[in-house]
């Protein structure tokens, strides 16, 4: 009897031993090995306030500033910790309404009662000071510190693009960002946001049980500072933008012009504009809506999305191929009776050779050249030549994107062999179907931004840099790679000359040159006037152009839509925008006058 009492003695102690084991390892294992419950612990008494970073700054090529930050404040609360309080006052001094504040409330009651959340966002830093004399009145609400996009001048709103908050794709796409965090959208500031937006930190506070701040957690030893943004230097001249922008008011249309030498893109605008002060803060919501509306389209960048034929501003173009297949020489002579066959030409002296056929604009010269390109006998078929006419193009950027920094840039359209074939049937179709193009007509279409790169392109005598609005990244970085890569188009560089002569006694040359509306003193301009066709209604003014004619340092392509013949407005518009950036003043007051006060309807 007693070995029974004995054993079961040390049966219990055995069983008391091993639960002892049991517990204790558990025990170590939670308080030692599994970190999961001491984060839930210390999340109880911890707060994790992130540090927003200004974003960079924005420059022109001259060291002006164009964006800059200024200081902003999201109101944050805490439900349970709000008592009662003079909801009258509160309103009246954040000039809120008492519907937003029981909504406000509400809704964050919902998402948590201990955790902040936004109660009002982007306050002004001066409604931020007024607040902040009265905020011990309002217990449960605090303020977290932000920044806004302040710019310089109200220009450049498509160029620049803006912030907004980000959505739910963003947030699934990109883990960086969390709900109530910004990005850039549009512009620059959405194709540079990595290095614009810099490195959020944080800011780790000891709070009691009722969510209240006691201190900072291990005298900040945890917490990590916010890396402002990198500054970036752009290629374009914020007096030239804001003088293009001023030149298109009351119009619609677009200027590009960029540096030949670099690809930097010296100006862009779009026209009707907007001033990018409606896309910041509280307002920009309600104003995007109304900018959206707007039937003249001002959100419309169409500089770079806009699709028009580029209409006889194209004729240097073919010019150029007809040179390098050896179908014509440059002394070579057609006549016009104004017009070729089907398609009408204006009254000039007649027979032309290449030089004159461009400075007086003959639709029937073109269309003659046009002809022997596409009747080569050095190809097996019209097709044949046709794809080969068109993969010079494609040298030029036609019909494909430029490879920019822009990330709203389309490809415009040029129409490939297959196109004609589907549309006629093959082999059905010759030189004098599609006849239209030689006079830049018909199914192309170009961008702005493509007919300042070709203008550079035949500056430059062969060569282009993809365009492209940042300089350097940083007071030393320099930008991509790409945009130091010279794209050589399979063009003699003495072909290229053939084609400037013309080009240069279109603005500067007698009676019957096209362009003599863009001659300035002193400065060699070499341009080419266009008209394009319009089915909506009045045709629309074109101008290329390029100066000075031995050392360029500008190519631009200006569209006035509505506007008629390219001579009347375009070439205007583009001859001020060269002095204004060559010599720094205009002198042809009158002419500004007359662009300044023109109006034109869009249709």
């Amino acid at each position: 009897m007693k070995n029974t009492f004995v054993n079961r003695k040390y049966i219990i102690m055995a069983i008391i031993i091993l639960v002892s084991l049991v517990l204790l390892t558990r025990l170590f294992f939670i308080q030692v090995i599994d970190k999961s419950y001491r984060f839930s612990a210390e999340n109880n008494v911890l707060r994790a306030v992130t540090q927003y970073p200004a974003r960079g700054l924005i420059y022109d090529r001259n060291g002006k500033l164009m964006v800059y930050n200024q200081a902003a404040y999201d109101l944050m609360v805490i439900p349970a910790q709000t008592t009662s309080l003079d909801t009258a006052s509160f309103c009246e001094l954040l000039n809120i309404t008492r519907d937003y504040f029981r909504e406000r409330i509400k809704s964050a009651r919902q998402y948590s009662r201990r955790a902040p959340s936004i109660f009002l966002r982007q306050i002004s830093a001066e409604t931020y000071a007024r607040f902040q004399e009265k905020m011990f009145l309002y217990p449960g609400f605090y303020v977290q510190p932000r920044t806004l996009r302040k710019y310089s001048k109200p220009v450049g709103a498509h160029l620049l693009g803006y912030v907004s908050e980000v959505d739910e794709a963003v947030i699934k796409n990109d883990p960086y960002y969390k709900m109530g965090d910004y990005i850039g959208k549009s512009g620059i500031e959405e194709a540079y946001e990595k290095e614009l937006r810099g490195k959020k930190g944080v800011k780790i506070f000891l709070v009691d049980v009722h969510s209240r701040i006691k201190g900072s957690y291990a005298n900040g030893r945890f917490d990590t500072a916010a890396i402002q943004g990198t500054d970036i230097i752009t290629g374009i001249d914020l007096e030239l933008q804001e003088y293009g922008e001023r030149l298109m008011q009351n119009k619609t249309g677009s200027i590009v012009a960029i540096e030949p030498s670099t690809g930097e893109v010296l100006a862009l605008v779009s026209a009707p504009a907007y001033n990018p002060e409606l896309l910041v803060g509280r307002i920009r919501s309600e104003n995007y809506a109304k900018l959206q509306s707007d039937t003249t389209l001002p959100l419309f960048n169409r500089a770079l999305m806009a699709s028009y034929p580029p209409g006889s501003t194209f004729k240097p173009i073919n010019g150029l191929i007809a040179l390098q297949e050896n179908v014509i020489v440059p002394s070579t002579t057609f006549g016009c009776n104004n017009g070729y066959l089907f398609v009408g030409c204006h009254s000039h002296s007649s027979p032309l050779s290449l030089k004159y056929g461009i400075s007086n604009s003959c639709n029937a010269y073109f269309c003659q050249v046009f002809r022997r390109i596409l009747e080569n006998s050095q190809y097996s078929s019209v097709a044949d030549a046709f794809n080969k006419w068109r993969e010079y193009l494609t040298e030029f950027g036609f019909g494909t994107k430029l490879g920019t920094d822009f990330v709203n840039d389309l490809p415009g359209f040029i129409p490939t062999s297959g196109y004609y074939d589907k549309y006629y049937g093959q082999n059905r179709w010759k030189a004098l179907t599609i006849i239209s193009l030689a006079i830049g007509q018909g199914e192309i279409g170009t961008t702005p931004l493509q007919m300042a790169n070709m203008t550079a392109a035949i500056a430059n005598r062969g060569y282009y840099y993809s365009p492209h609005v940042v300089k350097s990244i940083g007071s030393t970085g320099a930008p991509a790679e790409r945009f130091t890569v010279k794209h050589v188009i399979n063009i003699d560089s003495l072909n290229f000359e053939q084609i400037i002569e013309g080009m240069a006694e279109a603005v500067n040359g007698g009676a019957g040159s096209t362009a003599r509306s863009a001659a300035i003193k002193d400065i060699i301009v070499c341009g080419k006037t266009g008209t394009a066709q319009n089915p909506h209604g009045k045709d629309h003014s074109v101008f290329v152009a390029f100066a000075p004619k031995d050392d360029p340092k500008i190519a631009i392509a200006v569209y006035v839509e509505n506007a008629g013949f390219g001579a009347t407005y375009a070439a205007p518009v583009a001859s001020l925008m060269i002095e204004k950036y060559l010599k720094g003043t205009v002198t042809n007051k009158y002419q500004e006058q007359r662009i300044l006060e023109l109006k034109l309807e869009a249709r």
